[in-house]
This record gives C-alpha cells, sequence and structure tokens, in this order.
C-alpha cells in the first residue's frame, strides 16, 4: 500500500505545471467575458439590428418600361401584367426534389430545372435569385401557390411582361428585352454610373430601340419588404420593423415613353407588302425631312418570345441558324452593292463636270470591249444612241461605262461620298455599318494595292467595291428629290413623362446642302438635279421605263431599279434566266422611290434580296407602300383619279357600241 501513499515532494515537482494549466483557463475566462461584454454592451445594438434585418427579405419591384408610341400616338410596344416562378437557392433543400414537384406544373423536363439552378449558382453565386419560368398561366399560379408552403425557397411574383403587338413585324426596328448577363453588369453600370446601378435578374434592353433609348424608357425600380422565415417563406405578419423602427417600400417610377415617326399603318402596309411577294430584305420608308414612317426586314423573329424568358432550345436554334440571319437589321447592317440604282449618283456627277449635258447623245451598243475585257450592256442588243434620259429610263450600262471611264474614280468619289454613300446616318441605332464609297486613296490603304482603270467601269454601274445600306440609298435618293439636301434619319421623336410633359425632342435636320460647296471641292446646281429627276420620272412613268408596270393611279412615282449581281458570270452565262439559279447565287432586286415626282413627301427603298430584278422583286412593295400613304394622308388624290378612269371607261364602252 505504500505505493499509493502521496508524495509531497514529488507533488511540487508538478506545481510549474498546475499554475501554467491554471493561468490557461483564467486567461481563456477573462477573454470570453470580456467578448461577452463586446458583444452585449459594445455592439449589443448593431447586432440585433441586424439580426432583425436578417428575417426581413427585401424584394426588387421591377419598373414599367416606356411605351414605344407611333406618330399618332398608336402603341407599336406596351407592357402586361404577368406572374413569375422565381427560386432562391439558399433555401432550396433538395434540388431533385424541388425539379420533381415543379416539373409537371411547369411543363418542364426535371432534368432542365435542376441545370438552371445549378448554371444560375455557378455564374451569379449561390444566392442570386433564378427566374425559373416567367408569364405563367392562371393555372400554374394557382397550382403554385398550393405547394408553396412545402417548398422552401419558391416564390411566386407579379412581373411586367414586355408585350410587341406587332410581333415580327418591325422586331429588328423595336428591339427585344432579357435579363442581364454577368458580363454586362460592369459594362452598364460604369455607361450609366450615378443614374442606374444593375444587378443580377434586371431586364434591360437586348437590341434595337429598347437598347439605343434605355435611358430613356428605363424607370426605375422600387422596394418592398417582407417577413420571413428561416425557410426564406414569408410569415403573416404586420407591417415589417426592425428594432422597433417600422421599414417603408419604395413604390417603382415608371419609365418615359418615347413617341416615334414610325407610323403604324405605314409599318404595316410594308409588312403585308413584302409578305404577299415573300421576299428576303429590308425596307425603309422616309418623309422628305428625315422622319422615318416605316423600318421592316425579314425574315423576322417574335420578340415576345425572349419577354418571357429565353426562348426554346428549339426557337433559338431555327434563328441562328437561318441562313437569312433574322436578327440583322439589313436596313443599316447589310451593305450591298446598289447596282442600277447608283446610275442617278453618276448622272449628276457627269452633267455636274460637263462630261455630258442632258441632250447629249451616246452610243450604247450590247458590248464595248475596255483592254482586253468585254462590258455588256443590260440588255443584248444594247440602247442605240440615247441621252441621259433614255440611260437611267432603260438602265443602259454602256453609257455609265463610259461615264465612268470620263470621271475617274476620285470625281467620281468627290461626287458621290457627299450623298452619304460610304458613311453612317447616325440614326439613333446601334451597330450602323458604313458601307464603301471607293476611291484611289482608300484601295490602297484598305487592299494595300493601286486603283485600276477597269475598276472605274463597275464602280459606274454600282458593283465592285461599292457598297450601300437600304437607309444610305434612301437618303442618297431624298437628296436628289429634294434638290441637294441631305438630312438626317430619325426615329424618335420625342420623350415624353407619365403626364405626356415632353422631356426631349427631336426636330429635322439638314447635314449638308449639296448646292453649296462641299468639303470635297464640289456643288451641285438645281438644274443638273432637275435632269437626273425628269430621268427618274420616267423610269415610273415613261414608255420604256423599267418601273412602268407599277403606277400608282393619281401620283406619279420617280426613282430607279437596281440588280445587283452576288457574284461574277461568265459571258455566256451573264443573259441566262435569273431564276435557274439556285437561290444563292441569284441577283438582288432593288427599287428606290419618292413621291410626287415634282414635290416629294415620302421615299422609299427596297432591297429584295435574291429576287433576280428590282422591277418584279422590289417595285410592287415600293408602289404599295407609297400608295397606302397616299390613301392614308391624300385620299382625295387616289379617289379622284379613280373616279377619271372609271369615266373614261364608260365612255371607250358607250363609242365601241355605237361603233
Amino acid at each position: 500500500m505504500n505505493e499509493y501513499i502521496s508524495n509531497p515532494d514529488e507533488a511540487k515537482e508538478y506545481w510549474s505545471r498546475y499554475r501554467l494549466f491554471y493561468g490557461v483557463i483564467i486567461f481563456t475566462f477573462i477573454i470570453f467575458l470580456l467578448r461577452l461584454w463586446f458583444l452585449q454592451i459594445v455592439s449589443g445594438t448593431e447586432l440585433r439590428e441586424f439580426s432583425e434585418k436578417n428575417r426581413i427579405k427585401q424584394n426588387k419591384i421591377l419598373a414599367p418600361r416606356g411605351l414605344m408610341l407611333d406618330r399618332e400616338g398608336k402603341v407599336l410596344v406596351e407592357n402586361l401584367p404577368g406572374f413569375e416562378a422565381v427560386i432562391s437557392p439558399q433555401y432550396i433543400e433538395s434540388i431533385e426534389e424541388l425539379s420533381k414537384s415543379l416539373s409537371p406544373i411547369l411543363n418542364m423536363e426535371p432534368d432542365k430545372i435542376v441545370s438552371r439552378i445549378q448554371k444560375s449558382k455557378k455564374q451569379n453565386g449561390p444566392f442570386a435569385q433564378i427566374r425559373l419560368k416567367e408569364n405563367l398561366s392562371r393555372d400554374e399560379v394557382f397550382r403554385l401557390k398550393r405547394i408553396r408552403l412545402d417548398t422552401p425557397g419558391l416564390e411566386i411574383r407579379e412581373s411586367i411582361l414586355r408585350a410587341y403587338p406587332l410581333k415580327e413585324n418591325g422586331a429588328q426596328l423595336f428591339g427585344y428585352v432579357g435579363e442581364i448577363s454577368k458580363r454586362q453588369i460592369p459594362r452598364l453600370n460604369e455607361l450609366y454610373k450615378g443614374q442606374w446601378k444593375f444587378e443580377q435578374g434586371d431586364i434591360i434592353g437586348k437590341s434595337g430601340l429598347e437598347e439605343a433609348i434605355e435611358s430613356d424608357i428605363r424607370g426605375v425600380d422600387g422596394i418592398s419588404f417582407t417577413q420571413v422565415d428561416a425557410h426564406g417563406r414569408e410569415t403573416v405578419t404586420q407591417t415589417p420593423n426592425v428594432y422597433g423602427e417600422q421599414i417603408q417600400d419604395q413604390e417603382p417610377t415608371h419609365g418615359n415613353n418615347a413617341v416615334l415617326t414610325i407610323d403604324r399603318d405605314i409599318q404595316v402596309a410594308a409588312d403585308v407588302a413584302m409578305r404577299k411577294l415573300e421576299r428576303i430584305g429590308a425596307l425603309v420608308a422616309m418623309k422628305s425631312n428625315g422622319e422615318i414612317l416605316a423600318w421592316l426586314n425579314t425574315p423576322s423573329f417574335d420578340p415576345n418570345e425572349f419577354a418571357a424568358g429565353p426562348p426554346s432550345p428549339q426557337v433559338w436554334s431555327k434563328l441562328i441558324n437561318d441562313p437569312f440571319k433574322p436578327f440583322r437589321n439589313k436596313v443599316i447592317q447589310d451593305f450591298t452593292a446598289p447596282g442600277s440604282t447608283f446610275k442617278p449618283l453618276m448622272a449628276v456627277a457627269a452633267l455636274q463636270e460637263k462630261v455630258i449635258t442632258p441632250t447629249t447623245i451616246i452610243a450604247a451598243p450590247g458590248m464595248m470591249m475596255f483592254g482586253r475585257r468585254p462590258y455588256h450592256d443590260s440588255i443584248r442588243g444594247g440602247h442605240g444612241n440615247i441621252t441621259v434620259y433614255e440611260a437611267i429610263e432603260r438602265s443602259s450600262n454602256i453609257f455609265f461605262y463610259k461615264m465612268g471611264i470620263a470621271l475617274g474614280i476620285d470625281k467620281m468619289f468627290n461626287y458621290i461620298s457627299p450623298f452619304g454613300i460610304g458613311q453612317k446616318s447616325g440614326v439613333e441605332l446601334n451597330r450602323e455599318v458604313a458601307g464603301t464609297m471607293p476611291s484611289a486613296d482608300w484601295k490602297k490603304q484598305a487592299i494595300g494595292e493601286e486603283w485600276q482603270p477597269g475598276e472605274n467601269l463597275s464602280t459606274a454601274i454600282g458593283q465592285g467595291f461599292v457598297t450601300a445600306t437600304p437607309l444610305q440609298m434612301a437618303i442618297a435618293y431624298n437628296t436628289i428629290a429634294t434638290e441637294g439636301k441631305v438630312v438626317k434619319p430619325f426615329v424618335v421623336r420625342k420623350i415624353i413623362d407619365q403626364d405626356g410633359k415632353i422631356l426631349r425632342e427631336q426636330f429635322p435636320q439638314v447635314v449638308r446642302d449639296l448646292t453649296e460647296e462641299q468639303k470635297t471641292g464640289i456643288k451641285v446646281s438645281p438644274s443638273t438635279f432637275k435632269v437626273v429627276k425628269e430621268a427618274m420620272r420616267r423610269v415610273a412613268n415613261g414608255d420604256r421605263g423599267t418601273a412602268r408596270f407599277w403606277q400608282i393611279p393619281g401620283v406619279q412615282m420617280a426613282g430607279k431599279t437596281g440588280t445587283a449581281q452576288v457574284m461574277g458570270f461568265s459571258a455566256d452565262q451573264i443573259y441566262a434566266k435569273c431564276e435557274s439559279r439556285p437561290m444563292h447565287l441569284r441577283h438582288h432586286g432593288w427599287y428606290i422611290a419618292w413621291a410626287p415626282a415634282d414635290n416629294p413627301e415620302i421615299t422609299v427603298a427596297v432591297l429584295a434580296e435574291h429576287s433576280c430584278h428590282g422591277n418584279t422583286g422590289a417595285a410592287p412593295i415600293v408602289r404599295d407602300v407609297i400608295q397606302a400613304y397616299f390613301q392614308k394622308y391624300h385620299p382625295e388624290v387616289i379617289a379622284e383619279a379613280l373616279k377619271k378612269k372609271a369615266v373614261k371607261t364608260s365612255e371607250a364602252a358607250v363609242t365601241t357600241e355605237g361603233e
């Protein structure tokens, strides 16, 4: 038993260790007490407020975007009320179970729901809310509300759905909206610094006017507060408060409305005309002061499919794989050879430079040689001896080949570039392209080669390096019609608030007057414009005019048809029937015209891709649009003409019976 007897001397050996152990315990206890004192006394109030706020959920109330109205106040783009299913990932207990519950209600595959949630968590973090489905039906809302209390993280929120009543008509002009991407957030926050703070989940304009005038039509989002339980579910309680302080909701502010220069009736008429002939291409109708009346691209897409969230993979695949590019805004992005529609601009240069006079007769056979290469006219036998009037009316190539040789590329550039060819117009929409009006210097800088004399010939008939958009050609023709006034086109007439107060207004603007000396050193006399205008009047009204079949009762148009080759053809193929070729090898058809011929009000440009001819491919569409304009704004003109025609027909019938 002696071995278990305590030995005082031996215990003394461990005394220093005991003191260290007791010291650590006492020190820890003191730190613990100090920490409690700090949390309870020093930071108690702040932490209590934080704790209170943690049970209060802040919800963003999206502000309605401003409407887009036509020139008469008719709705072009509007908002509709709706509901959306929203998921808060941090409250989800099981993604798989959630997807199984929601799949039959939302008519979505469970795997798709899981993938959507996981993708969002990866891209936007675990706390960013996910719009699972927008534009819910009444039945979907009812069924979701039944399972909501047993489904942590699920919310049914009221939403505002952007609506486009015209659907595919004008989609590239009006644009569409969608959820902001993670990549766009820092860029837009910098762009609109001090005006808005963008966050994940915000809806923004993605293209067209929705994007271009975002700062005008975007509203200010509101905030609502709700009290939630540990699962993020709303609890029934009085107005939420934090530590006795009541939290006030903030109502959203409606965006401002945009009144456009577009005329809905003319826009619809343009769409009907384009669909009737099933044309691919672009159309722009413009008043002589630069106000855009109609803007159309085909094929198109329905922006309503994007307003309710990303379109289905099938819809998206069909759109992006369409060879004719439905998303492309062809009015300002398709820079195409203008073909024979370029010839009136050449006539202006040739007349003003006195290469020819209005009465100069030029031989236009079926073919001419330049160097060792043959150049063919528009018809196999040529046009014989003609003046500039017949050259434009019948669309002679040989006549203008000779003008190109006489002028040379730099004079062509000096005269034609001031019309706006090869330059951006400055219209409000983004991503406009400039096209090309070549010069010797341009070729040297862009390609690194010297200009060749033979290239003067292809340029003179709107081929070769020359490219222009439909909007540029409309501006150029309007300049001829107004005898020198180059206008700036515009679509947004004014921005107004919800009370109708004008916040910003845009007025017609003449950017250049070609009857005055330009930077290129040229100016054009009114008499030159008058000669070209008369020649273009004959295109639509003359006995051999290329657009004579598309006249409007009581209204004289002036314009020019054009055929733009998509590739070069050998001599034995140049006169082959275009319609027999594969679609992608068929020529583009142009027709650009204004009316009335002597006092222009409206100019319409149509590019009908792969339609083979401007006469049959584009001219009927221009005719229908101009006719719709006059039926609306000058119905008496057409009515009187039809009345006179009926009287003449009746008189002729009586005379025939008498004989």
